[in-house]
């Protein structure tokens, strides 16, 4: 009779894991480089065709207020992969917090996980082959990529300036493609990357597997410099910048079919963002942020504001959500997606841990969670509450494009003030007359700092 009861224990406990595997999605990140804000048509771009991430668009929600998790490529990927404020995790040492990264506990909870693209998550070790922060010792268990932007190294002698892009070939740019530890193509043909990187996340989710799976496929496009493949080249109304475009639409098409051909479209929760705003200092190279004011490497929504996309038919309802939310935030969202749990904040000896779980927002209609976002950006600072952000200090680009000299700070003694639901171009600065708003942000950003820095 023990012997009976023991086994039908066994059979529910069997059953309950079985079909709480089989409630865990698939999870597809599509994370590219340097996009800007206006650079879709489903954001108001009217040059760039884009059919397939509008048709994305209009199945799934469209976010309008979705932040970088910083304005540059590193610390936008350190608030991805650990829920963390980039600016508040004061030294970090990611070795030592490898095993909670999303895609180690992703991996924990019994997901196939692969990492395709631009990695930069550390820096540009001398070796990434032998990197400790190499994805494979990550979580990943694929990987296919560089080890960080496209644009490095720079050819002798030379900087990454507009001139050097404007003749620039795709071999100018000397950047090994790595597959798992193996170099297999040095220089990489820059005009294939997209391409590459495409037929691999096909293949890969068309693998016959019994288990979940998350993949992280991060275009090193359209980073200046912007390579298509020939299929591409001339055939947007953009110029070279459209075709690069037009070429990741397109893959975001491919990606969108193999999961509908594997039958797996219900199953799985895609997402589209960017890593930061668009490098526009570079011109025909970069891309828009219209109409935000600023670009990559500011604290102008146009540096952190990016286009952010989810996708699931029968969980996601369709529409516009007008909330705000940051990519640090898919951390706490993947990861209770996939477990049902929260994570806990437990990265070794790091501060800044404020990921947010946006599922109640996606999945049943809920406000958003977050409120506030602390904007630093090369010693730019800003600070948003609800609709009000104020600048103690700004920069209208990181650098020059000619030079490369890092661009001078402009601090102000009295903060600019700005309404971003009435002026989200922030043209028109209101702090003459709002002194006592004024004073509150600055205290809700001193209660901010000191809540996030433990």
């Amino acid at each position: 009779m023990k012997s009976l009861r023991f086994l039908l224990m066994l059979c529910a406990l069997v059953a309950t894991v079985t079909n709480a595997r089989a409630k865990q999605p698939n999870i597809v990140l599509i994370f590219v480089d340097d996009l800007g804000y206006g650079d879709l048509g489903c954001y108001g771009n009217r040059t760039h065709e884009t059919p397939n991430i509008d048709r994305l668009a209009a199945e799934g929600q469209r976010w309008t207020s979705f932040y970088a998790s910083g304005a540059t490529c590193v610390p936008s990927r350190r608030g991805l992969m650990t829920g963390r404020h980039p600016s508040l995790m004061g030294r970090s040492n990611l070795v030592e917090s490898r095993e909670h990264l999303m895609p180690a506990t992703l991996s924990k909870y019994g997901y196939a996980t692969a990492m395709l693209g631009k990695w930069h998550l550390a820096g540009y070790p001398k070796d990434f082959t032998i990197s400790p922060m190499h994805p494979l010792d990550c979580g990943f268990e694929r990987h296919l990529g560089t080890p960080g932007s496209n644009d490095v190294p720079a050819p002798t002698g030379k900087k990454q300036t507009r001139e050097v892009f404007d003749v620039c070939d795709k071999f100018t740019f000397q950047v090994p493609l790595i597959k798992g530890r193996e170099v297999i193509e040095f220089p990489a043909n820059q005009e294939l990357f997209t391409a590459r990187y495409t037929k691999a996340a096909v293949d890969w989710i068309k693998e016959d597997r019994d288990r979940p799976f998350f993949l992280y496929l991060a275009h090193n496009m359209p980073h200046a410099p912007v390579f298509a493949s020939p299929e591409f080249q001339g055939r947007s109304r953009g110029g070279r910048y459209g075709d690069v475009i037009e070429e990741i639409d397109w893959s975001v098409g491919q990606v969108m079919k193999a999961v509908k051909d594997v039958g797996i479209i219900d199953e799985t929760l895609i997402v589209f963002t960017s890593d930061n705003g668009p490098w526009t200092m570079f011109g025909p190279h970069g891309g828009t942020a219209k109409p935000l004011r600023g670009e990559k490497g500011t604290s102008w929504e146009g540096g952190y504001r990016v286009p952010a996309i989810f996708h699931w038919p029968g969980k996601i309802k369709p529409g516009t959500i007008n909330g705000m939310a940051a990519n640090l935030d898919l951390h706490s969202t993947f990861i209770k997606i996939a477990t049902g749990q929260l994570p806990k904040n437990q990265i070794v000896k790091q501060k800044g841990y404020i990921s947010l779980d946006l599922t109640g927002a996606l999945l049943r209609g809920e406000k958003t969670p977050r409120k506030q976002w602390y904007y630093n950006s090369g010693g730019a600072i800003a600070f948003r509450s609800g609709p009000f952000k104020m600048h103690l200090s700004s920069k209208d680009r990181s650098s020059n494009p000619d030079t490369r000299a890092r661009e001078p700070l402009a601090r102000h003694e009295i903060p600019l003030l700005f309404h971003l639901e009435n002026d989200v171009s922030e043209s028109t600065d209101l702090s003459a007359s709002n002194a006592k708003k004024i004073l509150q942000l600055r205290n809700e950003m001193a209660e901010f700092l000191s809540s996030a820095s433990n």
